[in-house]
């Protein structure tokens, strides 16, 4: 098991940091990685969906919020803390806890602020603790 924190750097992504969950969640689907996207809450949630809608016009991402009948197969599923689904290899991270195993790798989105960066230095060391494969990222 694997988790990769992407710190954020660049300004594209210091605006709208949900842009780099998007751009995450591409990569996956393009890969063909079922996708679960822990979402903070259900305004979160939305906002992703909208934001994975506007990728561009050659763009497309099969994804929808937890709680439909395509959730099995929905190749990214983004689910807010009233949903508890399966684990799926890829999990991106946008919650407050480190995320309990059944998964292969998870992907740990870090602020650009300072001050809002300890509770994932926290994370890196439980992660750490449980023997999983680190990696850092600048974004």
């Amino acid at each position: 098991m694997r988790a990769d924190f992407y710190l954020i750097a660049k300004p594209r992504f210091r605006t709208e940091p949900l842009r780099l969950v998007c751009e995450l969640a591409r990569k996956a689907h393009d890969a063909d990685l079922p996708t679960l996207v822990l979402a903070r809450d259900q305004a979160e949630a939305e906002t992703l969906d909208d934001l994975l809608w506007d990728m561009g016009d050659d763009v497309y991402i099969a994804h929808q919020i937890a709680g439909g009948d395509e959730d099995d197969v929905t190749p990214v599923l983004i689910a807010p803390p009233e949903f508890d689904p399966p684990m799926r290899p890829l999990v991106i991270n946008l919650r407050d806890a480190a995320v309990e195993g059944g998964f292969e790798r998870v992907l740990e989105v870090v602020p650009s602020d300072e001050s809002a960066r300890g509770p994932l230095r926290e994370r890196w060391k439980q992660y750490q603790a449980r023997g999983l494969e680190l990696k850092k990222y600048d974004m």
